[in-house]
């Protein structure tokens, strides 16, 4: 069996690749993490514990003599921890794979349709940022010294534990439910008909175990995203129509929820969900030639929907974001009552 290291594996994208690997007599799985959310792991997974992943050499120490095959860092959100990795891994494995994220595609967007080859650059986001120097690193490394890297951008992946959304609090999803499921409007930046990309985590599992052990992913790029594309309006929709309430949209502009919101939405709306992108996976098909998106969104989220109201501890109230939420809408309907006087008065 072939032999695998994953830096994090117990997220929202990872999850559902160790549950994949797991199931698979070709691969051997490791995890390397401060152990906190280990339940979730299949039985057949090899833990590695350290209290702090950053601490170089803690990790050092504990993989000993260990080699691997692939080694996939998904916890990697600054240009630091990559050259830890390059440090740790650079003779211990014959393929490194990092997350990257789509969100470091150029903004403004030149052209809706997304390939590997659209250019990487985010002022909006420190975090995108980021990953485009990480990604700078490895590529540096792969021309300079053939350091065997993968790339991988996802753009907005989802499982069952969070609705996925484009304005939310910062305890996630459910205080939007609560609102839908209570009769009040809902936050949705400019006017809903923006294209947008959900994917499930099952899916993704599928692309990127395709990719590992894959010579043809050496030394490159790949986007791993769903071929379905909705609007924000249909998205929202979808969401409604699973919960049975029904849908009542409140449109704010992206560009004013940045500049006067108590929230920080200037990188996740200007610097990414305000933009429409449509994904062009062909690269990945060729490279992984049975991969296919199977999930649609209406039957993900409906799953999503189901479990979070299944389980209570998933329900996380927000009454600061839903306050926010109803002073917004009453403060812009206030200044429309006024601005529309102004005009009649005015004449």
């Amino acid at each position: 069996m072939k032999k695998a290291l994953f830096i994090g594996g117990t997220g929202t994208i990872s999850t559902a690749i160790t549950k994949r690997l797991s199931e698979s007599e070709d691969w051997q799985l490791y995890v390397l993490n401060r152990g906190n959310r280990n339940n979730v792991l299949p039985p057949n997974v090899n833990s590695i514990v350290v209290s702090d992943v950053n601490n170089e050499a803690e990790v050092s120490a504990k993989l000993a003599s260990l080699s691997f095959d692939c080694v996939c860092d998904f916890i990697c959100f600054e240009p630091a921890q990559i050259e830890r990795d390059y440090r740790l891994f650079r003779n211990r494995t014959r393929q490194f794979m990092v997350i990257s994220s789509a969100s470091a595609y150029q903004k403004p967007l030149a052209n809706y349709l997304i390939t590997e080859s659209t250019p990487l650059a985010n002022p909006y986001w420190e975090y995108s940022r980021n990953k485009i120097k990480i990604e700078d690193f490895l590529m540096r490394k792969y021309r300079e010294e053939q350091f065997p890297i993968t790339i991988v951008r996802p753009s907005h992946t989802y499982d069952e534990r969070s609705v996925p959304l484009g304005v939310h609090g910062r305890n996630g999803s459910w205080q939007v439910i609560k609102r839908m499921l209570d009769g009040k409007p809902v936050i949705l930046h400019g006017d809903g008909t923006s294209l947008w990309t959900f994917t499930h985590n099952s899916d993704f599992a599928k692309a990127f175990v395709g990719l590992m052990g894959n010579a043809h992913a050496i030394g490159d790029v790949f986007q791993i995203t769903s071929d379905e594309t909705v609007t924000w309006n249909q998205a929202y929709q979808t969401i409604a129509d699973c919960l049975g309430v029904e849908f009542k949209p409140y449109y704010v502009a992206s560009d004013f929820l940045a500049a006067v919101s108590d929230y920080d939405f200037t990188g996740s709306l200007l610097g990414d969900k305000a933009n429409s992108v449509v994904f062009d996976n062909s690269k990945l098909k060729r490279a992984v030639p049975d991969f296919c998106a199977t999930v649609r969104f209406d039957q993900g989220v409906r799953r999503t929907i189901e479990f979070v109201l299944s389980h209570p501890e998933y329900q996380i109230e927000d009454q600061e974001f839903d306050a926010w939420c109803d002073a917004v809408i009453a403060e812009l309907e206030l200044a429309k009552k006024a601005l529309a006087a102004k005009f009649v008065d005015g004449k």
